[in-house]
């Protein structure tokens, strides 16, 4: 009774895609190089990668002032080179949505299905002998298992599908997944954008608060 709403809930999850954005590997890339620059004379100063948690580390690297962060800096940086790039979110509309998924318990789900669906062949198989009495039944049971199989089966083949993008996906980044699972690379990413997004409006608020001190500082040099 209950197949097709959980059998729609999974496949939703089973279709989430992270798609690759091209906006956040030059991110990425810009990153690397304020890095190598950053730690310049220094052993980690040739650098040809880096982990995907050191991206939430940005926020900790604070200027002397202790004021702007590594996150503001680079948006700063961003904002001058590649502005284009400030709005990478958007390539990742999918990420919130993604990070809800655990590939675990979509292996056990779809694993529940296929389960499922062996009980109810064992009692189609054993109402078929009760002879007139379970005709009725059988009936529907067989109509309901002509659309299932197929439905589990398709199921079945899209959830080997998914695990074995989510791992790939660890190593698009350098990762091993088994240190770094599928639902911590989604988690970090959506971290990392969420400070990134802040980090940029905070540099927009204090540009505009400088702005406004220059146009009082003039006016004053005016009225003298």
């Amino acid at each position: 009774m209950q197949f097709d709403s959980q059998a729609s809930e999974l496949r939703n999850s089973l279709g989430i895609q992270v798609r690759n954005s091209v906006k956040l590997k030059r991110i990425m890339q810009t990153i690397l190089s304020l890095g190598n620059v950053l730690n310049q004379g220094t052993a980690r100063g040739s650098a040809v990668g880096f982990r995907l948690d050191s991206l939430l580390k940005l926020t900790d690297t604070r200027a002397r002032s202790n004021k702007m962060t590594l996150m503001h800096f680079l948006c700063k940086v961003l904002e001058q080179k590649l502005p284009e790039l400030l709005d990478f979110p958007k390539e990742l509309v999918t990420l919130e949505a993604a990070t809800k998924v655990q590939m675990k318990c979509l292996v056990e789900e779809t694993q529940a299905f296929s389960k499922g669906l062996e009980k109810v062949v064992q009692e189609l198989s054993a109402s078929e002998n009760d002879g007139p009495v379970s005709e009725t039944f059988c009936k529907i049971v067989r109509e309901f298992l002509s659309f299932a199989e197929g439905e589990v089966k398709s199921l079945t083949l899209l959830q080997s599908y998914v695990v074995k993008n989510a791992d790939a996906l660890a190593h698009y980044f350098g990762e091993d997944p088994a240190r770094c699972p599928f639902e911590q690379v989604m988690s970090t990413l959506l971290s990392f954008s969420r400070m990134f997004v802040k980090a940029h409006e905070e540099n927009c608020k204090q540009l505009e608060l400088e702005m406004k001190k220059a146009k009082e500082a003039e006016k004053g040099k005016l009225k003298k």
